[in-house]
């Protein structure tokens, strides 16, 4: 398994092993097969006149029964105040090693892996819970992770018209761009209201605090995907939203940490019961997933080491294949 030397991938060269097919059908696998995922190191540090930065770090490593194990972590930083600054909020590195003798085997780009890791696993929670049919999709957010969403839905669902909506209406329309260019039918939503309406998922990935996505909005049938709020203030979709679907979750971590699930069940609207399954259970297929064409479903994630091995263990098996 282990390489003489330390393999060292950037951002392309990570991004180019994670293609979004492969990608979900290796954290379908790895969602079923589980992992050791350790509770998330959180620490919060203070920044003098902008928001609170977070230090996460997030290890996980196979089992002993698993074969070709790997260990790995990894340290991502949030700095929220780097909006004004034109910066991403988010910078990460992720270390993988043999997971039975330690030995350090690559770094790899974090970022990349987050983001890619990130989109993948809601589309494939997306494979199991939006409708069949699901063919008109709605970004909420145009920031990195966003500009990724629509490739990921497109590897499991026929996806023929993508609205963008963000805060920032010129961000919204680069991003339509980005997507015109590589032949997709993309618009701005100017009416963020009327988009949800319209929309067959929703797929949102901000920084929000105030809810975005109202439950009054959504029709019969709807797939809400929740990508963005990771802290118990953030918040992308309302009490409403929440009590009016059938909720799911990457991870237990998710009734702790999103202020999505966190704040309906403190005001007690909303309670840890109702929640349907976790992406795993999904996967080995425990529960069932959406049961009719009317349901509305919602899928909240915070993100799991799980999914950063499983895409990281791919860049690096993938990497060492000549040619």
């Amino acid at each position: 398994m282990a390489d003489a030397q330390i393999r060292i991938l950037d951002a392309q060269a990570t991004g180019e092993h994670l293609p979004f097919g492969e990608l979900v059908a290796t954290l379908r696998r790895a969602f079923a097969e589980g992992c050791v995922v350790p509770v998330r190191h959180h620490h919060t540090i203070a920044n003098d006149g902008e928001p609170d930065a977070t230090l996460l770090l997030m290890p996980a490593w196979h089992e002993t029964h698993q074969s070709g194990r790997y260990l790995g972590i990894k340290i991502v930083t949030v700095f929220p105040g780097n909006t004004a600054r034109n910066l991403p909020g988010l910078t990460s590195t992720y270390m993988l090693y043999d997971g039975r003798t330690g030995a350090q085997l690559a770094l790899l780009d974090g970022n990349t892996i987050t983001s890619r890791r990130t989109v993948a696993a809601s589309a494939l929670a997306a494979d199991y819970l939006a409708r069949k049919d699901a063919r008109r999709l709605l970004v909420v957010g145009a920031g990195r992770v966003a500009s990724l969403i629509p490739d990921a839905y497109r590897a499991v669902r026929p996806i023929e018209h993508i609205d963008i909506w963000d805060i920032d209406a010129a961000n919204a329309a680069r991003l339509v761009q980005n997507l015109e260019r590589q032949g997709l039918k993309a618009s701005v939503a100017t009416d963020i209201e009327a988009a949800v309406r319209a929309a067959d998922i929703i797929s949102a990935a901000t920084l929000a605090t105030t809810p975005l996505i109202k439950g009054e909005w959504l029709r019969p049938g709807t797939h809400v995907d929740l990508i963005g709020g990771f802290t118990p203030a953030m918040r992308e979709a309302n009490d409403e939203a929440v009590q009016r679907s059938s909720v799911y979750i990457d991870t237990r971590e998710a009734l702790h940490e999103a202020g999505d699930l966190v704040q309906p069940i403190r005001a007690g609207l909303f309670s840890t019961d109702l929640v349907r399954a976790t992406l795993d259970e999904l996967c080995r297929s425990d529960v069932p997933a959406r049961t009719s064409d009317s349901e509305i479903t919602l899928y909240k994630a915070v993100g799991t080491a799980l999914a950063d091995l499983a895409a990281a263990t791919m860049v690096y098996e993938a990497s060492s294949i000549p040619g």
